[in-house]
């Protein structure tokens, strides 16, 4: 549904915050295993993410990257999609076409309205709080176990 960048962006998010929350700073490596992410590709990410104010970056001994306390009460998941993959994922079209509407719908139009619709209120009323949050409990996890020994 979301694109890989995006993907990993809100997952590298998600993971910072959990950091920050502790008070503990990231860098790009540690983020980058954490999510499963190619290095280079995750610094392209967290430029963007920098860019657009979701997360902060230090440099120098002792930096990295973190959310504060503050900013993870105020941001929403639909930020870090904006940031990424822009709008088309909750306003356009199912199958892809430039033009789809209630005057000329595509095949799926209709239910795909639907599913648009819920995924725009999940995104607009989640914070990366409530996600990090989950994280740090132990509730969610942002990588699969390996259960092969």
């Amino acid at each position: 549904m979301f694109s890989k960048a995006c993907e990993y962006g809100i997952r590298a998010s998600i993971f910072i915050a959990s950091k920050s929350a502790k008070g503990i700073r990231v860098g790009i490596k540690d983020v980058a295993k954490e999510i499963d992410s190619p290095e280079p590709f995750t610094a392209k990410i967290m430029q963007i993410l920098t860019k657009n104010k979701i997360i902060h970056s230090a440099k120098g001994v002792g930096g990295g990257f973190e959310v504060s306390n503050e900013i993870q009460k105020s941001i929403k998941l639909i930020q870090i999609v904006d940031a990424i993959d822009g709008d088309r994922i909750y306003k356009g079209c199912g199958i892809g076409l430039k033009e789809c509407s209630e005057e000329h719908p595509c095949p799926v139009h209709d239910d795909f309205k639907k599913i648009r619709g819920l995924l725009f209120e999940m995104l607009t009323q989640t914070t990366l709080e409530q996600l990090a949050s989950g994280v740090k409990s132990g509730d969610f996890f942002l990588k699969t176990l390996n259960t092969n020994n």
